[in-house]
């Protein structure tokens, strides 16, 4: 084992080792439970100082990659979490603890609205009507097709977004069939169109969304299907104009003599989004299907979102979903409903779409003083473009920083005997303070090599 390590080592520094053993761990060359070599033994053999060789173990520690247990040696850990779908496994990191954990994609515990309220107005007793009744609570879709981006048909709730977009890939989506999606998108994504045997067709972002112009080369291709996201874009933090829907939404018509796609967008930040609302389905409300997920402004584990579209679709999914969870659950509908109108929790998302939206603008001109090039994002990530994406994680780790690898979110087949751009995502949202300290960091890991 040491002499592959020492083979696979290309720079004699911290960096550099631990760079060239990630190689190993992630290619299957060295696997979960190996014990690696004494930092004695590396150092001795490559010429270099044992805290040369220190840092670098601390930095694959940093990433989950290895453990130190004392006396007994280091060891390599499993690099992903065996239960979870291999793109979406990708994020979770397990093994990994750091002081300022900027990889997430989550929101900020401390700025979701409290459930206290919300929580007396749930019914004593469990409705034994459930089975026969409409699955959406009247008040709970009044409320929802008031703020809906566009007059949608029919509507109704289900179990976060990724169920929602879910069941509208079995809806729509068979064996060999292709579905557009946004390069990068969400690793989740690619995980359901591989669970339905789709091919993916990857379409760039810029600063607006979607481009037309490969949208309509993709559409050449007769997809059946295509996801974006319209608001506060995860990895990149991007959210799409009025004129860039349009534009789309043309598109989409142009090609109709080809195929007929249904778009399918997740709004999946929409209440502390900081950029309003634009939906395909202003023009195209017969194909859309819109998702609005509550679980960055209201809580995860709330795992609710709405699903509006057209009645034929929607009735589809409805019926399938009797034959699975039937309904999502009319007091957690209560719960959202309460948290809705409650001046009090109303109040509490106002001031975190605010603070998100103040951290993004922080931390984005803390980079621009540290030489980095930088608009704000929109919700709660960021974009990071870097030299090297395994140093700058590795940087970052030893710093004591968790970021998400920018990898994970490409769509697109990589080009043979090509470097694809370099990027992190990273959780801006969940800086709270010495926005100038980590910026630094972020700005010494993006030149890292």
């Amino acid at each position: 084992m040491l002499e592959r390590i020492v083979d696979a080592v290309e720079h004699r520094t911290p960096e550099g080792i631990a760079a060239a053993i990630s190689r190993l761990i992630r290619s299957g060359s060295l696997g979960a439970g190996d014990r690696l070599p004494t930092v004695r033994d590396v150092a001795s053999t490559l010429g270099v100082s044992p805290a040369t060789v220190s840092n670098a173990w601390q930095a694959l520690s940093g990433v989950g990659l290895i453990t130190s247990r004392g006396r007994a040696g280091s060891y390599v850990l499993q690099a992903a979490t065996p239960w979870m779908p291999p793109h979406f496994g990708e994020l979770a990191g397990s093994h990994v603890t750091a002081r300022l954990d900027l990889s997430t994609g989550t929101p900020d515990p401390s700025l979701l609205p409290d459930l206290s309220h919300a929580l007396t107005k749930v019914p004593t007793r469990a409705d034994t009507a459930s089975y026969l009744s409409s699955p959406v609570l009247p008040g709970l879709e009044k409320h929802l097709r008031a703020s809906w981006p566009y007059p949608v048909a029919s509507l109704t709730i289900v179990d976060g977004a990724l169920d929602a977009i879910s069941r509208a890939l079995e809806t729509l989506v068979r064996f060999g069939d292709r579905v557009v999606v946004e390069n990068p998108t969400f690793p989740p994504f690619l995980d359901l169109l591989e669970t339905f045997g789709a091919e993916r067709l990857p379409v760039d972002v810029d600063e607006q969304g979607m481009l037309p112009r490969q949208l309509a080369d993709a559409l050449a291709l007769g997809p059946v299907a295509v996801i974006l996201q319209p608001r506060a874009h995860n990895p990149t933090g991007i959210s799409m104009g009025a004129a860039r829907a349009r534009e789309l939404a043309r598109v989409l018509r142009a090609h109709d003599h080809l195929c007929d796609p249904v778009v399918i967008e997740d709004d999946h930040s929409g209440e502390i989004s900081s950029s309003p609302a634009h939906s395909l389905g202003t023009w195209l409300p017969h194909r859309t299907l819109h998702v609005r997920s509550f679980a960055k402004s209201h809580g995860p584990d709330l795992r609710i979102a709405a699903l509006g579209g057209p009645e034929a679709l929607i009735d589809r999914i409805v019926a399938r979903r009797l034959l699975g969870p039937g309904w999502t659950s009319r007091m957690l509908q209560t719960i959202l409903y309460e948290l809705l109108t409650a001046p009090t929790s109303v109040d509490t998302v106002h001031d975190a779409r605010r603070i998100y939206q103040a951290r993004q603008r922080l931390l984005s001109e803390a980079l621009v003083e540290q030489g980095l090039p930088h608009e704000p994002s929109d919700g709660i990530n960021t974009w990071l473009p870097v030299a090297d994406e395994k140093a700058a994680i590795l940087t970052l780790a030893a710093s004591g920083i968790r970021v998400a690898a920018g990898s994970s979110f490409v769509a697109a087949a990589p080009v043979p005997d090509a470097r694809p751009p370099q990027f992190l995502r990273v959780t801006a949202g969940r800086v709270v303070d010495d926005f100038d300290a980590v910026a630094a960091l972020l700005a010494a890991a993006a030149r890292a090599e």
